[in-house]
C-alpha cells in the first residue's frame, strides 16, 4: 500500500471511529470471502457496516479517538462492525451469522465509546432491536383501548340480545 492510500486510509477510519457510535472488532479467520460477502450484506441492511480492517492502519486512526485500541489486541484478521445509530440491528445481525456459522469470533469493541467486555455484547446481541421495542410499545399501548372497546361492544350485544329477546316474547304473546 502507497503511503498516500495509507495516510487516506487511516483519515478514512478516523472519521469512522468519530461517528460510529458502537465498534466491534471481531476475527474472520476461518470465513471465505462469500461468507464475509454474505455477512457485510446482511448488516449493511441492518444499518451498519462491516469491513476487513488493516490492524496497524486501526490502532494509528483510534490512537486519537476516544475508542483507543490496545496494540495486542489486534492480532491477526481483523475485520470491524461499525454502528452508527443507537439501533443495535446491525449487532444482531453478527449474533445470528455467529450462531449458523460459529464464525466471526468477537475480539473487542466499545459501546458509546466505551470499553466493552465480549459477554456484554453477546448480551447486547439478545436484546430486542429498536423497531421491535416499538411494536411492542405500541401494541402495549393499544391494549388497554381494546379492552374497552371490547367491554362496551359486549355490552351493547348483550342489550341487543335482551331487546330482542323481549320483542320475541312480545311477539310471540300477541298470537
Amino acid at each position: 500500500m502507497k503511503k498516500t492510500q495509507k495516510i487516506f486510509t487511516i483519515d478514512n477510519l478516523k472519521e469512522k471511529v468519530k461517528q460510529s457510535k458502537t465498534l466491534i472488532l471481531t476475527d474472520y479467520s476461518n470465513l471465505n470471502v462469500n461468507k464475509i460477502n454474505e455477512l457485510r450484506f446482511s448488516i449493511k441492511k441492518a444499518g451498519g457496516e462491516y469491513e476487513v480492517v488493516k490492524n496497524n492502519l486501526l490502532y494509528l486512526a483510534s490512537k486519537e479517538s476516544q475508542m483507543e485500541i490496545e496494540k495486542d489486541k489486534l492480532e491477526g484478521p481483523t475485520a470491524a462492525l461499525w454502528i452508527y445509530k443507537d439501533d443495535i440491528s446491525p449487532l444482531k445481525e453478527l449474533n445470528k451469522f455467529i450462531k449458523k456459522n460459529e464464525f466471526p469470533k468477537i475480539k473487542l469493541g466499545f459501546w458509546n465509546k466505551e470499553p466493552i467486555s465480549v459477554e456484554k455484547i453477546k448480551e447486547l446481541a439478545n436484546l430486542p432491536g429498536l423497531e421491535e421495542l416499538q411494536a411492542k410499545l405500541v401494541a402495549f399501548l393499544k391494549a388497554p383501548m381494546f379492552g374497552l372497546v371490547y367491554t362496551l361492544k359486549g355490552n351493547l350485544n348483550k342489550l341487543v340480545y335482551v331487546l330482542n329477546a323481549k320483542k320475541e316474547k312480545m311477539e310471540g304473546g300477541d298470537n
